[in-house]
């Protein structure tokens, strides 16, 4: 009889193990994927349901900050798709995982221009999901384009056009365009210069009669409720193509090139999935996907091609291909003293309108 319990107490164990085993192996038939707000095609999701069987829950922020936030409060996603900076400051902190290679199958489709960028070097974190730089999108029969093109950044002090303006209510974005014509790098830490390109913005809301938006700028510009902003690119795509007076110019003297990427949770429930995620979102077809509807550059270099080549979705729209890094061009780094600095300073800045 004792022998009999002993056997039966080590198939409980046994099988207890291997329920754990199946939770943890990513068997559970999901995924859960925290992103930006809109930046994923519902025709995506559907398909990749249909050929996996797996029910993605998607959750979307609006800004990498408050990600961040809901992160530190314990809430675990399998895939979670920041920016740049952010995921440098994930690797930094350990709330993300290394990746397991030798289960991405779809690397060599990636254009080589957002791969090993330094804030993951080697992609040993990320896999890149949509990439752009950010510029200026004008209305062609209201604003010089000559101007555009000879002042950049400081076309927006330009008084000829006061009163027509947008600036994009996001600090970080004000303050490199201010540290970018001012001929600085964008990630300075330097109090002179910090201080400078916050005299370069106080200019604008003194003299410029701007309007302080978010996404407004987005419908607002297509509609010509005002005639210029500073404009991410995959944004900049919407407005060129709802509008075919609008342009999109990036400054010379050198703006924010950034790349969004997807990375695993440390705690990650759903590992499996999120591989099969991975390697199915850089595939030729959803990717043509997902950035037909997204609008924003895909990292699959076919598809980057095909969409803006003749007969195109995004024929002649030059948003849609971000120019090479220039040497003038830079990727954000996290610095949280940064950040607390220019924050202040930007709450001047708006309450002097």
């Amino acid at each position: 009889m004792k022998k009999l319990l002993s056997i039966v107490l080590i198939l409980f164990v046994a099988l207890g193990l291997g329920a754990c085993g199946k939770s943890s192996n990513q068997d559970n038939g999901e995924l859960f994927i925290f992103l930006p707000g809109e930046y994923i095609s519902d025709k995506v999701i559907s398909d990749f349901e249909k050929e996996y069987g797996i029910k993605l829950s998607i959750t979307t922020f609006d800004s990498n900050e408050s990600m961040y936030t809901k992160l530190l409060g314990g809430t675990v996603y399998d895939i979670i798709i920041p920016s740049d900076y952010m995921i440098e400051r994930l690797i930094n902190e350990k709330m993300i995982q290394p990746l397991d290679k030798s289960k991405l199958t779809n690397m060599d489709l990636i254009y080589d221009q957002v791969l090993n960028m330094d804030f993951d070097p080697g992609n040993e974190y990320s896999v890149p999901y949509f990439w752009g730089n950010v510029g200026i999108c004008y209305d062609s029969t209201l604003i010089d384009a000559t101007d555009v093109e000879s002042q950049g950044w400081n076309v927006l002090r330009n008084t000829k056009y006061k009163g027509m303006i947008y600036m994009y209510d996001s600090i970080r974005d004000s303050f490199m365009m201010a540290e970018k014509a001012l001929g600085y790098s964008m990630n300075t830490d330097k109090e002179e210069e910090l201080n400078a390109a916050y005299e370069w913005l106080l200019d604008i809301a003194q003299n410029m009669d701007p309007a302080y938006v978010t996404d407004e700028a987005i419908d607002g510009l297509a509609n010509g409720e005002k005639a210029m902003g500073m404009m991410y690119s995959g944004d900049g795509v919407y407005i060129m193509a709802e509008n075919e007076d609008m342009a999109f110019w990036a400054p010379t003297e050198g703006t924010n090139y950034f790349v969004d990427a997807m990375v695993i949770h440390k705690d990650a429930k759903n590992l499996e999935n999120a591989y099969k995620f991975m390697n199915y979102i850089t595939e030729y077809d959803p990717a043509y996907e997902n950035s037909t509807f997204v609008g924003y550059s895909s990292v699959n270099a076919e598809v980057l091609h095909d969409l803006a080549a003749e007969g195109g979705d995004f024929e002649g729209i030059d948003a849609y291909i971000p120019r090479d890094m220039n040497a003038n061009d830079e990727v954000f780094h996290n610095n949280e003293e940064v950040l607390k600095t220019i924050s202040e300073l930007w709450v001047k800045v708006k309450n002097t309108k």
